[in-house]
């Protein structure tokens, strides 16, 4: 079945759409939630969590700042979700946040306008440990989420918004909306993709994936590619997306592609079905809803398919 207009819709203001009318005052930029103990610097306050557990509240309003964290399990909350704003500011070079604990939960925050000298700039840099993320959104940088590698740990995305991001003009290759290097596994469920300014929407290197009821706009995309791009094939499953092809692309002969840079994973047995895919309106061209170079048998299902899309083909 196709996607309905309600989870469409519902995509495009994933930030805001569970909002409270009012937030509990809060006047310190940052307070940890358990102790109590406020903070103005957000790496004080990772600092003083340790390799500890707990919950870093952020107050409604615009950060020029960022942190590194180095151990124990943080969740990063906004007040009220979609008004705390990391902006323009990159820790090592690399993102808003720098994660490299045990783990990560990002909560309602918004990461915009983070660039920095190679154009990997990223509102996260994940290296390791799990993370989960929600309700959040990343927009106008050179990635949103940017990780290494780690395949014990797993990746978490729900209702999360991608906008105006990639590049495909840095020294050192292609930055992506999202980028996951050898993750365990990556989920990613009622988000939105949308704007590219370069690069993949998605890119994953994970040993498995699934994306779910998630949209990929790419109507005002510029210069894109892919909009799923399984790098060394993935198992899992893709069902319930929605995907329009703009016209200004780098490459639009598939709109996912599996194992396009060599075969690191089986890719037996993913499931690709129940998804919408068609060109932008006016658009007239061919290309391939799935390539496949890794030779698997892959279980591609019923897809609505618009008008001079090929189902599959092998590469």
């Amino acid at each position: 079945m196709k996607p309905s207009l309600r989870v469409l819709l519902a995509a495009a203001v994933l930030v805001f759409a569970d909002s409270p009318a009012t937030a509990e005052p809060q006047s310190a930029p940052y307070t940890i939630v358990e102790s109590g103990r406020t903070f103005t610097r957000l790496q004080d306050a990772v600092s003083a969590i340790g390799g500890g557990t707990a919950t870093i509240r952020f107050a409604p309003a615009r950060f020029a700042d960022c942190a590194i964290q180095e151990a124990g399990d943080i969740t990063y909350t906004a007040a009220v979700p979609g008004q705390s704003i990391l902006e323009g500011v990159a820790c090592e070079g690399k993102a808003a946040l720098v994660l490299r604990g045990r783990a990560a939960h990002i909560e309602g925050l918004v990461f915009a306008n983070i660039h920095v000298p190679d154009m990997n700039g990223a509102g996260i840099r994940l290296e390791h440990g799990n993370l989960a993320v929600s309700q959040t959104w990343f927009r106008d940088s050179e990635q949103g989420i940017l990780s290494g590698n780690d395949p014990a740990a797993t990746i978490t995305i729900d209702k999360s918004t991608f906008t105006r991001l990639g590049t495909c003009e840095g020294a050192g290759g292609c930055a992506h909306s999202l980028y996951i290097g050898e993750y365990g596994a990556l989920t990613v469920t009622r988000s939105r993709f949308e704007a590219g300014r370069g690069g993949h929407y998605l890119k994953s290197r994970a040993q498995r994936i699934g994306v779910f009821n998630s949209s990929f706009d790419d109507s005002h995309g510029k210069a894109t590619n892919y909009m799923i791009d399984l790098s060394g094939g993935a198992t899992g499953t893709i069902s319930g997306n929605w995907f329009v092809q703009g016209e200004d692309k780098e490459n639009y002969s598939a709109f996912i592609a599996v194992a396009a840079e060599g075969k690191a994973h089986s890719s037996n047995g993913l499931t690709i079905e129940n998804n919408d895919a068609r060109f932008v309106p006016g658009l007239s061209r061919e290309s391939t809803f799935v390539a496949d170079w890794s030779g698997d048998k892959l279980a591609i299902g019923p897809n609505a398919l618009g008008q001079g899309l090929k189902r599959t083909d092998r590469r």
